[in-house]
């Protein structure tokens, strides 16, 4: 049924790629060939640090079609992209990661953007990416008050304010010793998600880790809309063990389901 279902959808809503919008052959492609081959890579997961968690990975710089792409994600009702994006997220967790958590969540919008957009496109994100992975993602952070766009603030030291204590853990005793994998859709400064490490390593996460599709870095791009959970304060790493992590055993334990999902999220 979920099939004929599926098949009825893909019929009067073709998938299309999501960097340049053409019709795509099959629903299981992440994009067309074309757009595929010239996505703008990092280089060894794109890894940063910063305050809070160990490291943020990344397959991609926020860039190009990447950069157009997830600002329709986020501000264009194309939640369904996450599905799309997810193999690339679950291949650089993969390979940077495994192994190395207990859970993974992701960085929640507050209660006034999900009325406006319709869906929380970081849990989206979550899903299809720990679904990649043969997991499962758990909401483990709220977000307690809406806050001005990152995007309009110029310093790491005003967008830090700006999220500080806007996030909290309802329910400790989920993350109490665990190590936390946080996804989140692009990293820029890093002050969300150093912001929501923080308040997990406080509420007694043992471990923050972070994945996310894109980071800014090479160019110094910046998103230009108004976005609500740009993640913040990182610095770029030097090479270190971080990299020697890449490709080592797998081995992730099962994860318990996050809240309700928009019907394309099947």
């Amino acid at each position: 049924m979920a099939q004929l279902l599926r098949m009825g959808l893909n019929l009067l809503y073709p998938p299309r790629c999501p960097y340049c919008r053409g019709f795509l052959d099959r629903d299981a492609l992440p994009g067309c060939p074309a757009c595929l081959e010239k996505l703008p890579r990092t280089e060894d997961g794109g890894i940063q640090t910063g305050a809070w968690f160990s490291f943020c990975a990344a397959p991609f710089y926020y860039e190009g079609t990447v950069r157009e792409s997830l600002l329709r994600f986020k501000f264009h009702h194309r939640g369904e992209y996450a599905k799309r994006y997810a193999p690339y997220l679950a291949d650089c967790i993969r390979a940077c990661m495994s192994g190395r958590y207990d859970l993974i969540s992701w960085v929640p919008i507050s209660k006034k953007r999900l009325r406006e957009r319709g869906y929380d496109q970081d849990q989206l994100l979550a899903h299809f990416t720990s679904g990649a992975l043969g997991q499962r993602s758990m909401g483990v952070l709220k977000k307690i008050r809406d806050t001005p766009p990152q995007s309009g603030l110029d310093s790491a030291e005003l967008r830090r304010k700006n999220v500080e204590a806007a996030y909290r853990v309802p329910e400790p005793e989920l993350v109490r010793g665990k190590r936390v994998l946080l996804i989140d859709d692009i990293i820029t400064t890093g002050s969300t998600l150093s912001e929501c490490a923080g308040t997990l390593r406080a509420a007694g996460a043992a471990e923050v880790l972070c994945a996310t599709f894109a980071r800014a870095g090479r160019h110094g791009m910046r998103e230009t809309e108004p976005e609500d959970s740009s993640p913040g304060g990182c610095v770029s790493a030097p090479r270190s063990a971080v990299f020697r992590a890449c490709s080592r055993n797998r081995g992730m334990s099962p994860r318990r389901a996050g809240a309700a999902l928009p019907p394309f999220a099947v």
